[in-house]
């Protein structure tokens, strides 16, 4: 698990393409000694493995699968990426629950500045607009933001100067694709509620669900 507090912006380094995945080696700060091989990390809100550390980063294999859900495949070499480790047992947990699984590829349709702040609107398909609300949470190239505005299948963000300065936005523009991740609380809630009136909300239903404790 993340919290989408992004750690440092990488640089891909190298892409090797093969038949069923892309290795990308990523320049990081990071594989200074605090990064294992085997550790997952967060780029760009991708939650992949570091199979490699060396070369100043780490070597991470993307399948096709992730390829065709996330903006990997638009990377090049020089790309700029955030960062983040996977969170530890003891870590501070300072953004929200972020999986690392993208659920799809939103466009920015506006950015303009707000004050200091930078006001940032992203397209995204229907189906997964539900789970944006108006003050919840939202993760955007794995960067955890508190949606402001959501009509249809479009959200507002506001992105604070230090926020900008330490992730990727800041050299985003409109009609750029990152990646969207919802907070996984409402899939959960949804999921919960939809068994429930498949089956009927009955007291055998909430024992089952820890809802309540027998004696």
């Amino acid at each position: 698990m993340f919290t989408g507090i992004i750690e440092d912006i990488g640089s891909i380094a190298s892409i090797k393409k093969s038949g069923g995945k892309w290795e990308f080696h990523v320049k990081t700060v990071l594989a200074d000694g605090n990064l294992n091989e085997g550790d997952s990390v967060a780029i760009d809100g991708v939650c992949l493995t570091a199979t490699r550390v060396g070369n100043g980063g780490f070597y991470a294999d993307a399948s096709l699968e992730t390829l065709n859900v996330t903006t990997l495949t638009e990377k090049k070499t020089g790309t700029k990426v955030n960062v983040e480790r996977a969170m530890s047992a003891d870590g501070r947990f300072g953004g929200h629950f972020v999986m690392g699984h993208v659920d799809a590829i939103g466009t920015i349709v506006d950015m303009r500045k707000a004050g200091d702040s930078v006001r940032i609107s992203v397209e995204i398909p229907a189906d997964i607009a539900r789970y944006i609300v108006k003050k919840g949470s939202v993760a955007i190239d794995g960067i955890s933001l508190t949606v402001n505005d959501q009509r249809n299948n479009i959200f507002t963000v506001n992105v604070i100067p230090f926020t900008v300065s330490k992730t990727t936005l800041g050299e985003k523009n409109p009609r750029d694709k990152v990646n969207i991740e919802t907070d996984i609380v409402g899939k959960y809630i949804e999921s919960f509620l939809t068994k429930g009136k498949q089956r009927g909300v009955d007291l055998d239903f909430l024992y089952e669900h820890g809802y309540l404790k027998g004696d």
